[in-house]
């Protein structure tokens, strides 16, 4: 390494360089900046070789950890073998980092933490509202057949007793006779269930009902007010408001009601981070079939071919948890699910590929007759493989009229529809899909979570079009002109896009802080900015480069964004300039 000395705009500045061999050549390629005078850039180039060797051990250091965290698990075999080796990050160490970040915060911490309680910290908001808004705008605004609503969050009692709600939800508490733990176990699984946390034996005598809602007070005065829940799910919501739709959006069948909202659940043993809390969003819809409706016309090729890993009833009644690769199309086929819900659990499929989920690692799970809720003629659940274990993010319920007739008698209203094509009045039947929105979030991070070997330094790699931060806009040269360019860039950038505006530190490093942020583009304000008008665009994933001139900026980043331009060609590909990693 050496120290090497250029005059930019009158101006000199000193910078690390490197020599390496590459084939039969070498190259020089620039490092860090270090500095105006020399005296300067001697002592930081010390610091950096320091910084650089601590780094060697530390990387080595926890090599040894995961070596020694991996001699004692279990390797899988097969198909979920593959996936075992491809595993980056456990769920404890994916908290840690959410914390380090700013993603997710413990709720409360300073009293202590409050268990199945979260907060989204400024980067977590923001990547769970893009993924919000990408469901909004997938499930919601593209369609015609499909509205919203935004129900409160405590309804009438009735609304729990008609639901069937106060009777299910009936879970037990029991506690394991190995680790003592104690397990919510729904009472028709009491007999043949193990311990969720060791697999051991539970103790039957320790069984406690349970009530998983959480009761709240309506009113002011206690002996006067009225006993009710704040709501375990958001679909009731829809089926009250279902007679006010009908008569104010002219809606016509089929159509369905969503919406994405907070919902509550008393859970006697949260875990696994954001995956089991007691407060969560939940975005669902329910969609209205006219019952002796059985073609779906929206049902085309591409919902029938998309694949799946699948795991069937028969199956798991033989005791194998083996999934077979399938196709939504060889579901319908077997009678396993009918048009319109096979239609629909291909479009959820399809949206967790839109928001950059791997597909090898999603798969569904046909539930059996005896696990089925009292609501469903047929439930699928829509997993992702995490690292502690094949977990339900979604599902698909065959609800039929259930809902809507039960509503109709406890509050006696017509809760049914008058059909134009058949001059009837009807209650239509429910698909009903949903989706535990912390879930998701927790599987887009563990998707994009990776380790580079050669940048050393963690990369998380977002869909651009649900990155919490789209772009950051780094000057890497001092001077009043060249801030000038980089803010007049980030304050046009950002009415458009979230954007970040970084000057602190070596490019290295605001490089390294950008790729764990998930941010998918870095723009450099260079020596070269002023006199040709351009900057160097960096793309997070594979770290080349392009020059783009400053008038064509907001355009080009918009179609990278939406993925409508590959990067090699939204601009002239340049060499990279600086080394990747934490320098």
């Amino acid at each position: 390494m050496f120290v090497v000395k250029k005059k930019i705009a009158g101006k000199e500045y000193y910078y690390l360089r490197e020599s390496k061999r590459e084939g039969k050549k070498v190259r020089a390629k620039t490092i860090a900046y270090l500095g105006k005078t020399r005296k300067e850039a001697e002592k930081r180039m010390k610091e950096f070789l320091k910084e650089k060797e601590n780094k060697k051990i530390m990387e080595k250091e926890n090599k040894e950890a995961v070596k020694i965290e991996t001699k004692t698990e279990q390797k899988p075999e097969g198909k979920k073998r593959e996936i075992w080796e491809k595993k980056k990050i456990t769920i404890d160490e994916l908290a840690v980092f959410c914390k380090r970040k700013g993603f997710v915060f413990p709720s409360s911490e300073i009293y202590g933490g409050l268990a199945g309680f979260w907060d989204l910290g400024p980067l977590g908001v923001e990547l769970f509202n893009n993924i919000k808004q990408k469901w909004w705008k997938f499930f919601v605004q593209e369609r015609q057949d499909m509205i919203g609503i935004d129900a409160s969050i405590i309804s009438h009692p009735k609304t729990w007793k008609a639901s069937g709600h106060v009777a299910n939800f009936s879970d037990v508490s029991v506690s394991c006779r190995k680790c003592k733990k104690f397990n919510k176990v729904d009472k028709s699984e009491l007999e043949k269930a193990r311990c969720s946390f060791c697999s051991g034996e539970l103790d039957k005598a320790t069984a406690k009902d349970l009530n998983l809602m959480f009761k709240t007070q309506i009113g002011p005065v206690e002996e006067d007010s009225m006993l009710s829940y704040l709501r375990p799910e958001t679909a009731q919501g829809m089926f009250l408001d279902f007679k006010n739709i009908t008569a104010t959006s002219r809606v016509k069948l089929p159509f369905g009601i969503a919406q994405i909202g907070k919902c509550f659940r008393n859970e006697i043993a949260p875990r696994d981070f954001l995956f089991r809390s007691r407060e969560f969003n939940i975005a669902e819809f329910e969609f209205f079939i006219h019952p002796e409706e059985k073609k779906c016309p929206l049902l085309d090729n591409m919902h029938l071919d998309v694949e799946i890993n699948f795991l069937d009833a028969e199956a798991q009644k033989s005791g194998s948890r083996e999934l077979r690769k399938t196709t939504i199309g060889r579901m319908l086929k077997e009678g396993r699910l009918d048009e319109w819900h096979a239609y629909w659990l291909a479009e959820q499929v399809l949206w967790f590929k839109e928001i950059g989920i791997s597909m090898e690692k999603i798969n569904a799970r046909e539930h059996t007759k005896d696990e089925l809720s009292h609501y469903s003629s047929a439930t699928f659940d829509l997993d992702y493989e995490f690292s502690f274990g094949n977990k339900e993010i979604a599902g698909n319920a065959n609800r039929g009229q259930y809902d809507l007739a039960q509503h109709a008698k406890e509050s006696s209203q017509k809760l049914d529809y008058f059909d134009e094509e058949s001059k009837a009045r009807i209650v239509p039947r429910v698909i009903e899909p949903t989706f535990g929105m912390e879930r998701a979030f927790l599987a887009v991070l563990s998707d994009a979570y990776a380790y580079d070997e050669k940048r050393q330094n963690i990369v998380l790699r977002l869909n651009p079009k649900i990155a919490p931060v789209k772009a950051a806009v780094f000057p890497i040269v001092k001077g009043e002109e060249f801030e000038k360019i980089a803010r007049d860039i980030y304050n046009d950038l950002k009415k458009e896009f979230n954007i970040n505006y970084d000057e602190a530190g070596s490019v290295g490093r605001r490089y390294s802080r950008a790729d764990e942020a998930g941010t998918p583009f870095c723009i450099t304000i260079d020596g070269d900015s002023i006199k040709s008008r351009d900057v160097t665009i960096r793309n997070r994933d594979d770290t080349k480069q392009i020059r783009v001139k400053i008038s064509e900026l907001k355009d080009v980043l918009r179609k990278l964004i939406a993925g409508e331009i590959e990067f090699e060609k939204a601009g002239r590909i340049v060499e990279t300039r600086v080394l990747e990693g934490k320098i």
